[in-house]
């Protein structure tokens, strides 16, 4: 029963929102170089077209001139049923809002994604947890047609027990509750070739 009436809650909030990109709050007073490190992907919503499947690692890095960059590993299927671990990188350029980057990605491979999406920070607390939001197309009502967002953790075993309640409050936020899946980490770009180059 407290179960149903907790979704209820939940369903009666997001209906009360009004999805638009432009209110989505980010993480206030962000801290670039607290971010930087390994971030393990446990949770995914995904876009329109797939890239990285499961096994996603990310490690942000701070360089000496100040400016935030990425490379991410992670299982792809492609050509139908050639599965391997691909490796993806990525530019960050900074906005008025620090939690707010201009992302540039491409793969060390040429058949790989490329693109330019938004990078925000939602939330996180630089130890444990942090999610991350990216839309790729408004609609004419403000709210996204294809957006993606990716739950991060430091610890590839997992979120821990009392970060998952903050983590539901931001999907509910990003009017994106129930649309992620669990990215499973098996040991297969430690254990598999990368892409030829």
């Amino acid at each position: 029963m407290l179960r149903c009436v907790v979704a209820l809650c939940l369903l009666a909030l997001s209906w009360a929102q009004d999805c638009q990109v432009a209110n989505i709050q980010v993480k206030q007073d962000f801290d670039k170089t607290r971010y930087a490190g390994v971030w393990y992907a446990v949770g995914k919503k995904d876009p329109e077209g797939l890239f990285l499947l499961d096994n996603v690692v990310a490690q942000f890095t701070i360089e000496d001139d100040g400016r935030m960059t990425a490379s991410a590993k992670g299982r792809v299927i492609i050509l139908n049923n050639w599965e391997m671990c691909a490796h993806m990188f990525a530019t960050f350029e900074d906005t008025t809002d620090p939690a707010k980057f201009r992302m540039k990605y491409w793969g060390a491979a040429s058949y790989l994604q490329t693109g330019n999406d938004e990078h925000w920070v939602i939330d996180t607390d630089y130890d444990n947890y942090a999610i991350h939001y990216s839309c790729r197309m408004l609609d004419s009502d403000g709210t996204c047609l294809d957006s993606y967002s990716f739950v991060f953790s430091r610890h590839p075993t997992g979120l821990r027990a009392e970060d998952q309640a903050i983590i539901t409050q931001k999907k509910v936020e990003l009017c994106l509750l129930g649309k992620y899946r669990r990215v499973t980490h098996n040991g297969f770009c430690e254990s598999s070739g990368s892409e030829p180059q």
